[in-house]
C-alpha cells in the first residue's frame, strides 16, 4: 500500500526514535512510504491562532502534495493529524476559503481538491491494513506487559473534524492494538486527557502537574509502560517526566513507548533497533517483563 508520508517535525527532531521505528515496521506492514520532504510544518494549532489563513494554506499545500502523488496522506503524529483534519474539514465546507487558499497555492504549482484522505498510522492499521493481517505479523507476543494507552487531545477532539462521530470506535483503537500484540491494556481516566504540552512554555508548573497526574494514575493501576500515538505527548510524558515527578513530589519512573516501537517489538525487532535505549525514562524494567534487554 503506497501512502504519502508526512512524519512531522518532532519525529525528525526531538523524537528521532519514532521516525526510525516507523521506517522499521513499514515494510513489515506492506506500507510504501512516499515521504513528503518539502511539506511544511502544520503549525501545531499555534499558527492558526495567529494567522488562520496562513495555517490553512500551509496544510492545504501538504494535502495537495499527497493528491499530486495520487495517494492518501499518513501521519505518525496526533497533533499533525488533528491540525490537518481540521484544515480539511473547513476547506471542504467553505468554498470561499478554498478558493482563496488555492490562489495562494497557485504560485507553487499546487491545487487543493480534497481527494486525499489523511489518516494517522493508528487508524490505518485498523481500517486499511486490518487487525487480522497485523495479528499475523506478530512474532513476539508481549505477554505479561501491562500497557496504558495515552491518546492525548488531537486524535480525539474535535470529534467532527476527526471522524469520531462516524467512527466512535477510533477512541478504542490503541486498546485493540495493545491486546493484539499480547499485552494487557490498562484502563484509567487520563488516557484521553491533555498531556499538558501545549502550555509547557507559558505555565510550566501546571503542564508538568498534568503530565505527572496522568502518569501516577496509570502507574497506580498497574501500568508498566504507556504507549502514545503523539510525539508531543511523548515529549511531555517522557522528556519532562523527571521534572513532573518533582512537581507532584512523587517518584514516577514509568517509560513511554511510541506506537511504532510497541509494534516493532511485537514484530520481532530488538529494542536497540527501535532506539528504546534513547528515552529519558529508562525502558529496562518494562522490557524485562517480556524478557528483553535494551
Amino acid at each position: 500500500m503506497k501512502v504519502a508520508f508526512w512524519p512531522g517535525c518532532v519525529s525528525k527532531g526531538a523524537c528521532p526514535e519514532l521516525y526510525v521505528a516507523m521506517q522499521k515496521i513499514a515494510p513489515v506492514l506492506g506500507l510504501e512510504l512516499m515521504e513528503l520532504y518539502e511539506a511544511p510544518c502544520t503549525g501545531a494549532g499555534v499558527l492558526s491562532e495567529q494567522n488562520p489563513e496562513l495555517a490553512y494554506s500551509l496544510n492545504a499545500l501538504t494535502l495537495a502534495m499527497a493528491e499530486q502523488m495520487g495517494a492518501d496522506l499518513m501521519t505518525i503524529c496526533s497533533t499533525c493529524q488533528g491540525v490537518l483534519s481540521g484544515a480539511q474539514y473547513h476547506l471542504t465546507r467553505d468554498e470561499a476559503l478554498r478558493e482563496r487558499v488555492n490562489r495562494t497555492l497557485a504560485d507553487s504549482g499546487f491545487q487543493y481538491r480534497g481527494t486525499a484522505r489523511v489518516k494517522h498510522l493508528l487508524w490505518l492499521l485498523v481500517e486499511d491494513v486490518g487487525l487480522d493481517r497485523v495479528a499475523g505479523l506478530v512474532k513476539r507476543r508481549l505477554s505479561g506487559l501491562r500497557v496504558a494507552p495515552f491518546y492525548g487531545c488531537y486524535i480525539l477532539r474535535p470529534e467532527e473534524h476527526l471522524g469520531l462521530r462516524e467512527k466512535p470506535e477510533r477512541a478504542t483503537y490503541l486498546e485493540k492494538i495493545i491486546e493484539l500484540v499480547g499485552a494487557t491494556p490498562v484502563e484509567y481516566h487520563g488516557k484521553s486527557k491533555c498531556c499538558g504540552f501545549p502550555m509547557l512554555t507559558f505555565n510550566r508548573e501546571v503542564s508538568l502537574k498534568m503530565a505527572g497526574k496522568h502518569l501516577l494514575e496509570a502507574k497506580s493501576k498497574g501500568a508498566d509502560v504507556l504507549v502514545t500515538p503523539c510525539p508531543l505527548c511523548h515529549l511531555n510524558l517522557d522528556g519532562q517526566q523527571p521534572d513532573a515527578a518533582r512537581v507532584v513530589k512523587e517518584p514516577i519512573g514509568t517509560p513511554i513507548f511510541h506506537l511504532p516501537q510497541l509494534l516493532g517489538l511485537a514484530f520481532g525487532f530488538e529494542p536497540a533497533e527501535l532506539r528504546l535505549n534513547h528515552h529519558v525514562v529508562n525502558t529496562r524494567l518494562a522490557l524485562e517483563k517480556v524478557e528483553l534487554k535494551v
